[in-house]
């Protein structure tokens, strides 16, 4: 390994050192700890003293609660405590809060029902919350569980939204009387009406997006503390963004000042969106730990966090789509159901709305939108963003309408994509459904993926499959999606009830080592290498110079966390502010130490040079004059060399791309094989090639699980029949091909660093490329759709005759 040096003394001593700054395949800092065991997860983390709680679930999906008996519990050997929502409300604690408002038609605003954080007078989803058993051990705490009686009277399911909307149907919550959360609508309905009174041809197409389970590999788990010398909570948690839990938990729930709640996130192994939202395991182990002066752990079990994790999707569209006769797009209709569960979760209001709808126009020049949003409560598990959050729902419609146009226009499904892009001397380009998108070239990334997957060659493999019995396919994705949610003034307007800016505090120590705090949090995407290549890059200073701080309210800036792909395009464009505020001061310490003026300095790859000559200082002799100021322009400037910048970004980012998988089908199983898979995807400047193409590979893997295999299914009486591995299929290696991956890049023109985001664009373009592919080998069999997931025996009942040409959604097998 070269000695920590700057590329300036480098140069003076003949030395080559690596590159390591923005884009360099830099493998990833983090991979030590993790691959070898050393990881810290919550659930790894202990305190003297701790006890351990269980969570009574509720096992109707929806039932009165007429009255619960603890004395059993509270009597058996361990425990602690046997806490119910009457321990909760007599401590006043108030309930989960929503982070979203939405304001639907009329300026009627959404119906915002209580969210208790142990079951309150009913039970509305299998699972509900009821009670908690605080105990000695785990073991003591889940068989003092088993003793509590609860007496229920149990109501109507509502386990679906048909049932939820049926006329008669029980109300879930007495504010909510018609189920309904609320009904929104986007676009202009007359345009729309005017541009399908002209159309040549009107395709319509309806579909469901299935629910998924997000499955991260660490369940949640959360540790809670008190320090009664101080007054301090601490809540140890599994958290994709610990400031927003330490707000909202402190603000509306136990209500807590700030500064006397700390919330620390540890390495979190996965989250894909689950991990955002507050949830009441949280609260409840804070709380409870300052009742008891005790700390109080708790750790979800799988089938646990099967029903008490955010779900995903589930969404029940209609879609029209009006093209004239050379099948240019000349409007959209779209009607949505979204499922909200029983309960609103942090997000959930905005991924319909906000998230999906505004992406309608998709990478097409469609000039007239309609869009229309129903959200439903029902005795489900709560529904938030997962991966992707409402852009996979959008993106999936509309490739799969754009494939059932052509098909419906006798075109080429290729050349009518072709003839609706949007072009990239359009940008920035409005669309009718509220969004400007600043870069992009469709053509590009599709031409780019054709080559790379052998598109022309396609016809060929056909033809050979046939050969071998088997049915093959191929289709096509063109997507869009929105990154790095903004601005806040934008979004706070729509309902957004906190800031989405950014933050981060950059500290260069007297040996210029440099320490970077940043409001955003990793569960997996490689923060502590890619931001160091940031620092490297801007400061020349080697990766191994670079600390990254992030996850514990009591170290970084108030910051929002990570999640719709926006801690580069936001968090990182905050480091580059603070990193810039470095350099400026730096060149004033320069100046005065060089005994020239700031203008003539620059700085360099770790040096301030006098513009012209070969006189300089290193950042390291800058640093070190400025906390030991014997020769410092004190008078002007104060010690030190520390800089914090905020970054609020003007707009969303847009990455897009092509993606397209080819699939081969026995016939004889209905067994679906994705034998090739290519992306090529335009997530903007690139810092590191091998975490970019880790991202998207892992969002693939999500992806065609959602399309081929990942389906949540409830029974009439709101059971959850997928509640195990067993029952909820989950996507393995041997389920999928090598990929493909590669890049072609326009840069979004608003953020310092030119990036767009990548953490997401695999799952957002592969579930209609699958489908689509699908569909193409059996097109023989006169099929038009087949419903997500594209099971085995889906596929079979369809080919032996048994299914629809249409087949619609069913019970995982």
């Amino acid at each position: 390994m070269t000695p920590n040096i700057t590329p300036w003394e480098a140069k003076s001593m003949n030395v080559t050192l690596p590159h390591e700054g923005i884009g360099a395949s830099v493998r990833r800092k983090e991979d030590l700890r993790f691959l070898s065991g050393r990881g810290q997860y919550t659930d790894d983390m202990n305190r003297p003293g701790q006890l351990h709680a269980w969570i009574l679930r509720s096992p109707h999906a929806h039932a009165r609660i007429d009255g619960i008996d603890t004395a059993a519990a509270a009597a058996m050997p361990g425990v602690a405590a046997v806490y119910t929502a009457r321990d909760i409300e007599a401590a006043g604690l108030g309930g989960i809060p929503c982070g979203w408002q939405v304001t639907g038609k009329g300026g009627k605003v959404m119906a915002e029902p209580m969210h208790p954080v142990l079951a309150s007078g009913k039970v509305r989803h299998v699972g509900d919350p009821v009670a908690v058993v605080i105990a000695e051990s785990k073991a003591q705490a889940r068989d003092a569980a088993e003793a509590i009686e609860v007496s229920y009277t149990t109501l109507p399911a509502l386990s679906t939204m048909a049932a939820a909307l049926a006329p008669g149907a029980a109300a879930l919550h007495d504010d909510a009387a018609d189920n309904l959360c609320f009904d929104w609508e986007i676009g202009d309905a007359a345009a729309t009406d005017a541009a399908f009174a002209r159309a040549h041809k009107v395709v319509r197409f309806e579909t469901t997006n299935n629910r998924l389970v997000p499955n991260a590999m660490e369940p949640r788990a959360a540790l809670g503390d008190y320090d009664p010398n101080s007054g301090e909570h601490t809540l140890i948690t599994t958290s994709q963004n610990p400031h927003v839990i330490r707000l909202l938990m402190g603000a509306f729930v136990l209500k807590v000042p700030e500064h006397k709640l700390r919330v620390v996130a540890p390495d979190v192994g996965g989250g894909f969106g689950s991990k955002i939202y507050h949830y009441a395991e949280e609260a409840i182990v804070t709380w409870a730990a300052a009742q008891l002066k005790r700390p109080v752990k708790w750790t979800a079990e799988r089938t646990e966090s099967f029903l008490s994790d955010a779900h995903g999707r589930d969404h029940v569209t209609t879609a029209e789509l009006a093209l004239d006769q050379d099948g240019i797009f000349l409007g959209l209709r779209v009607s949505t159901l979204a499922n909200m569960g029983a309960y609103l979760s942090t997000f959930a209001p905005a991924v319909p709305t906000y998230l999906s709808a505004t992406l309608l126009a998709g990478v097409y020049r469609t000039p007239a939108i309609h869009g229309q949003v129903k959200a439903v409560f029902t005795s489900t598990v709560p529904v938030d963003a997962y991966r992707g959050a409402g852009r996979p729902e959008t993106t999936y419609l509309l490739e799969r309408l754009v494939d059932v146009a052509a098909k419906e226009m006798g075109m080429d499904r290729l050349e009518i994509r072709r003839r609706n892009f949007i072009r990239p001397d359009q940008f920035p380009y409005q669309t009718p459904v509220a969004l400007q998108y600043d870069s992009g070239d469709y053509e590009a990334t599709l031409k780019g993926a054709m080559e790379a997957s052998d598109y022309a060659g396609f016809e060929a493999r056909r033809a050979e499959a046939k050969a071998r019995g088997k049915l093959r396919g191929i289709g096509v994705s063109t997507y869009l999606e929105a990154c790095g949610i903004a601005p806040s003034k934008l979004v706070g307007s729509l309902g957004a009830r906190a800031g989405l800016y950014e933050v981060a505090n950059i500290r260069v120590h007297p040996t210029g080592s440099i320490s970077v705090f940043t409001g955003t949090h990793s569960h997996g995407q490689g923060h502590e290498t890619t931001f160091a290549q940031l620092v490297s890059e801007q400061l020349g200073v080697p990766l191994s110079q670079v600390e990254i701080v992030h996850g514990d309210t009591s170290k970084i800036p108030f910051g929002m966390g990570t999640y719709g792909s926006r801690s580069l395009a936001v968090g990182g464009a905050a480091m580059v502010k603070a990193m810039d505020k470095i350099i400026a001061k730096g060149r004033k310490i320069a100046a005065h130490l060089l005994e020239a003026s700031v203008e003539d300095i620059e700085f360099d790859r770790g040096n301030f040079r006098v513009a012209g000559t070969d006189r300089a200082k290193t950042l390291t002799d800058i640093s070190m004059a400025a906390y030991v100021p014997h020769n410092y322009p004190i008078d002007e400037i104060e010690p030190g060399l520390e800089e914090t910048a905020f970054y609020d970004p003007k707009n969303f980012t847009y990455p897009g791309g092509c993606h397209i998988c080819e699939v081969e089908i026995d016939p004889d199983t209905g067994e679906v094989a994705v034998v090739n898979f290519t992306a090529c995807d335009d997530v903007g400047r690139v810092i590191n090639p091998m975490i970019v193409e880790g991202q998207i590979q892992g969002g693939l893997a999500q992806g065609i699980g959602q399309a081929l295999i990942e389906h949540t299914a409830y029974d009439a009486d709101g059971q959850l029949l997928t509640a195990s591995f067993n029952d909820y299929a989950m996507p393995r290696a041997a389920d999928l091909p090598g990929f493909a991956v590669s890049t072609a890049t326009t840069l979004c023109t608003h953020n310092p660093l030119g990036v767009k985001g990548c953490g997401e664009v695999g799952a957002i373009g592969s579930p209609p490329a699958v489908i689509n592919a699908v569909v193409d080998a059996l097109r023989d069999h006169g099929v038009t759709h087949v419903e997500m997931p594209a099971t085995p025996l889906k596929i079979w009942s369809i080919i032996h005759g048994k299914g629809a040409a249409h087949a619609q959604p069913q019970a995982a097998e």
